[in-house]
């Protein structure tokens, strides 16, 4: 049977939870009276909430606010919990990687004694189940060039590893700051694929002032900031030129792309129509020369596949050039099912589902192509052939 691989799975090993514990900024691990678990938060839209929450606790108030972030549940930091949820949706290889917002928090000088243990960390949990799980590993970006370096290095020694995992910010600058070059260049040489993944949103004011009381939950920054976030870094590092600057680098983008099946004819469409582009001062427009976002997308760029839906998968696919640029993802342990019969966590959960059936309905039930998406495809691209 061909084998289902996810790359797009998270944990937080029990390391940095103890960190996340120990801070007064976000992200931070918070408990609150009443709540069965400690909740765990993360984004910037989160914050005006949970300031609500303990300017109330100072001053004796309950005004029956929603909680602010998610439960930390032991489906973010337990293995065997990873394991059982493999097993339950017949999931064979899972890429594990450490979810937003990795290590970008973390002073520089503390940061790569962090990431060299947690990268060994999750090393050893794929040697004790060897075949079934590989991970990308996290770099010290706040570190100084050559620790960063030295991550790289030894990332690329542990034998699980199969690339890395990124947030958009890179340096703290964007992904199109000429500084992340050495680095992006000996990720290339080093045949680490980057994991890319948003964290940061837009801003929160987009989101309204009943976003920030919790009335929406999380749907605007995580259906509509991430992609977008997405598609911005893509779309930065396109107009840069780091694509022709690199051009062994290899890149899967979260979610489908952000929004790039849909905007990238756009984007192309504002390059060509660019008067400072155009003129001689800024330069970058050859109609006949230059590479399009659509060869880039199609020559450097592969896609996951958590996009919940036939026709976002149909977009992808045409995007990407084809079926065997994508693979599919779970994004565990985000999006468990709440509520009802449904509210089973150890049970199988809708949003896995979803993908599934995108899948399958977005490739009209051809088997070869459904295999590929399914597995087969991060089987050849992340060289996850067995050991």
């Amino acid at each position: 049977m061909p084998k289902v691989v996810d790359i797009h799975t998270h944990m937080y090993p029990p390391e940095y939870i103890r960190l996340l514990k120990s801070r007064s900024a976000i992200p931070l691990v918070r408990s609150f009276p009443g709540a069965p678990d400690p909740r765990l938060v993360l984004l910037s839209a989160e914050v005006p909430l949970l300031e609500k929450h303990e300017e109330d606790q100072q001053n004796q108030k309950d005004e029956n606010l929603p909680l602010p972030g998610r439960p930390l549940t032991r489906h973010f930091s337990s293995l065997d919990q990873k394991l059982h949820f493999m097993d339950t949706h017949g999931i064979d290889i899972s890429v594990v990687s450490l979810a937003n917002p990795w290590l970008d928090f973390l002073p520089g000088s503390e940061a790569g004694d962090i990431a060299q243990s947690i990268n060994n960390e999750f090393s050893e949990m794929c040697a004790r189940h060897p075949g079934r799980l590989y991970f990308f590993a996290a770099l010290p970006l706040t570190s100084p060039l050559p620790t960063i370096q030295s991550a790289i290095t030894h990332a690329s020694s542990l034998p699980h590893c199969r690339g890395i995992i990124l947030g958009t910010s890179g340096l703290g600058a964007g992904l199109d700051d000429p500084s992340l070059l050495p680095i992006l260049t000996l990720l290339a040489s080093s045949n680490l694929p980057i994991f890319l993944h948003p964290h940061y949103g837009l801003p929160n004011s987009v989101y309204g002032p009943r976003a920030a009381q919790g009335e929406y939950g999380h749907v605007l920054p995580l259906a509509l900031g991430f992609p977008v976030e997405t598609t911005i870094a893509l779309a930065r590092m396109f107009l840069a030129g780091v694509f022709e600057q690199v051009p062994d680098l290899k890149i899967i983008l979260a979610h489908s792309g952000g929004t790039l099946p849909f905007l990238a004819g756009r984007i192309e469409s504002c390059i060509l129509h660019d008067g400072y582009l155009v003129s001689s001062e800024g330069g970058r427009v050859n109609r006949t020369e230059r590479r399009t976002l659509w060869d880039v997308l199609r020559t450097q760029i592969y896609l996951d596949a958590v996009v919940y839906s036939a026709v976002g998968l149909r977009a992808a696919v045409e995007a990407a050039g084809g079926a065997d640029r994508l693979m599919f993802g779970t994004d565990h342990p985000f999006f468990p099912p709440v509520g009802g019969e449904a509210g089973d966590e150890d049970g199988e959960w809708e949003s896995v589902g979803l993908n599934v059936e995108a899948v399958k309905g977005g490739l009209d039930g051809d088997d070869e192509k459904v295999a590929g998406v399914m597995g087969e495809n991060a089987v050849r691209v992340l060289r996850l052939e067995g050991e």
